[in-house]
């Protein structure tokens, strides 16, 4: 994400002008963007225009829109995200008060006013606009037939390249069909990976699969780069990591990110600290459920005893659109920072974040072991 201005004065109120340059970038604007900001970009207006004879016609015309925000869609398919809105600044095409849609896009400028930049969108901008944070680990989940490419960033897994080849089967005195089908599905990683990864990034790419289909196509991967002098491969064999998996499918890459041995090389990316997180709550619910709370009610009572070693926290929860419950939720991560806890916010696109989500969103590793509180009478929801 490009800065162009920031414009934030010491009551949080302000606004920043932005360029995302990446998919990744739309993922930290749809997370930035909240209802009751505002938004400022430029956008084609379809308009009618009367001549000095009389006679009418409609125009498109590019003009600058400053909106109220009102609802946002976020399209991950085509990287596109759509706020509308009415319009709140002069217009000669829009009159005030008017409705528009403007559509944000790669490489295109916009400027976003808030009446208060919380430490949660602070965080976030941060994070969007620091060029370290790029994906630093791609995964190949992989089947014989069937692979999947993903790069796996700060707050995101991307499917980059699917592979889908028909390999005839194996026949008895002659498998040379089933070898050139083999070796076609083989190829067409190797360029999914030539093209996709990033090796001046990239820590580590994982490859996955069930049995022996990610030895055999390592080894072909070797024998090709020399072979064929691809010196990017030859360069970063080192960065190769063979785990099993337990399909070729995305959702395979939840248990390979668990294993012990591959979080030992993934130690420094985000994505593996998310799961490792995620798996210590689990063992301490199981093992001492006393420390494991998760449900904000039961989490910000923790909170108030300043029991909070670690929370885990859903982006989800602050895209809501009722402004006191996101604050809440800012509160309560600035509690825990406050007095010392470690805060992890997890991405909804990672498969560790679909995982809290199923949890309320909301989860916490306490320091020490509190009794559960006891349920409050049923007109006081969970959320």
């Amino acid at each position: 994400m490009k800065l162009i201005n920031k414009s934030i004065d010491k009551d949080g109120k302000g606004s920043v002008t932005l360029i995302p340059e990446d998919s990744e970038d739309m993922w930290h604007s749809y997370n930035l963007i909240q209802v009751g900001d505002s938004l400022k970009a430029s956008t084609i207006r379809k308009v009618t225009l009367e001549s000095a004879t009389g006679t009418t016609g409609s125009n498109r015309v590019r003009t600058t829109l400053t909106i109220a925000i009102e609802q946002i869609e976020y399209d991950s398919q085509a990287c596109l995200l759509r706020v509308r809105g009415r319009n709140i600044v002069e217009n000669q095409y829009v009159k005030m008060g008017q409705y528009h849609t403007l559509d944000l896009e790669l490489n295109r400028k916009f400027t976003l006013f808030k009446n208060m930049w919380d430490s949660i969108a602070l965080d976030r901008l941060e994070t969007a606009c620091d060029p370290s944070q790029t994906a630093d680990l791609v995964a190949v989940i992989m089947q014989q037939g069937l692979a999947h490419l993903c790069l796996v960033t700060s707050s995101m897994t991307i499917l980059k390249a699917k592979i889908d080849v028909a390999i005839p089967r194996k026949r008895k005195g002659n498998n040379s069909q089933h070898e050139k089908g083999l070796h076609k599905f083989y190829d067409n990683i190797i360029q999914a990976i030539i093209r996709h990864v990033n090796f001046d990034v990239v820590k580590c790419v994982l490859l996955a699969s069930p049995g022996f289909v990610k030895d055999d196509f390592f080894q072909y991967l070797c024998q090709q780069a020399i072979k064929q002098d691809i010196k990017v491969l030859i360069e970063n064999k080192g960065k190769f990591v063979l785990s099993h998996s337990s399909s070729g499918f995305k959702h395979s890459l939840k248990e390979v990110l668990t294993d012990p041995l591959i979080q030992s090389k993934l130690i420094e990316t985000k994505a593996a600290a998310e799961v490792r997180a995620l798996d210590a709550f689990y063992a301490m619910l199981q093992n001492e459920p006393n420390r494991a709370y998760y449900g904000i009610k039961h989490v910000e009572k923790a909170n108030e005893l300043q029991a909070i070693e670690t929370l885990l926290i859903s982006d989800t929860l602050f895209r809501c659109e009722d402004v006191q419950q996101r604050k809440r939720f800012v509160k309560l991560v600035d509690d825990v920072k406050e007095s010392g806890g470690e805060v992890r916010i997890f991405s909804s696109l990672h498969v560790s974040g679909e995982q809290l989500d199923q949890l309320s969103g909301i989860a916490a590793i306490l320091r020490f072991p509190v009794p559960e509180p006891e349920d409050e009478d049923s007109s006081d929801d969970e959320s």
